[in-house]
């Protein structure tokens, strides 16, 4: 494990303020130093300090005064899977769960939903919290996404820092309640898959050069 891991950790206090708490944000880490930094299991956000966090090392080696999330193996699983994720949020926000807890993915019914990755957002099928086997569902149903829902569970985003996961996982949600609104009504009209790969091409030239989607 790294000397100084926890200490270059990103503050707790930038996702924990804007989460609110309907958004029942569970767990987040990042990636430092060849290893990752991790919440720990149990302990209330809004009172988190630095030194409470919890790393990991790629082999699951564990450095700090904390025992770390009940989920961190879906955290390893995760960046061992995607070298291009440095940041993980996890929460078990209502409508995404709500979604989640029908094993319905959120499908191509607004253009928004290609902002996951794809042209839809999958529900990785449920196992137990804190297995092996969930992470290896959730891993699959986030290949070639950014966000996934979990079977009876919630919700998990990923993104290059802290910042963007976090804003991801509200993002997810917020979609997941327009569709959980629509279906109230009846059943959305999907776009089609020509149609959300012309979404995609657009968010692909979209925003500022160093601040890609």
């Amino acid at each position: 494990m790294p000397d100084g891991v926890i200490t270059k950790a990103p503050s707790t206090r930038a996702l924990t303020l804007p989460a609110l708490p309907r958004f029942r944000l569970r767990a987040f880490s990042a990636r430092v130093d060849g290893a990752f930094v991790i919440t720990p299991s149990g302990m209330a956000y809004d009172a988190l300090a630095a030194g409470d966090l919890v790393a990991v090392s790629d082999s699951g080696s564990v450095a700090g005064s904390r025992a770390p999330s009940s989920e961190w193996r879906m955290h390893q699983a995760i960046y061992a899977a995607q070298s291009e994720v440095d940041a993980i949020v996890h929460a078990h926000s209502p409508f995404a769960t709500a979604l989640a807890c029908l094993d319905r993915r959120i499908p191509p019914f607004h253009y928004m939903v290609a902002v996951a990755g794809g042209d839809d957002i999958r529900c990785a099928p449920y196992a137990t919290f804190g297995t092996a086997e969930l992470a290896a569902h959730v891993v699959a149903a986030l290949a070639g996404r950014r966000a996934c829902l979990l079977a009876h569970h919630g919700l998990i985003a990923v993104g290059a820092n802290l910042d963007r996961a976090l804003a991801l996982a509200v993002e997810v949600e917020a979609l997941a309640e327009i569709y959980c609104r629509a279906l109230a009504i009846g059943e959305p009209a999907l776009l089609s898959e020509a149609q959300m790969v012309d979404v995609a091409q657009q968010f692909s030239e979209y925003g500022q050069p160093d601040r890609k989607r």
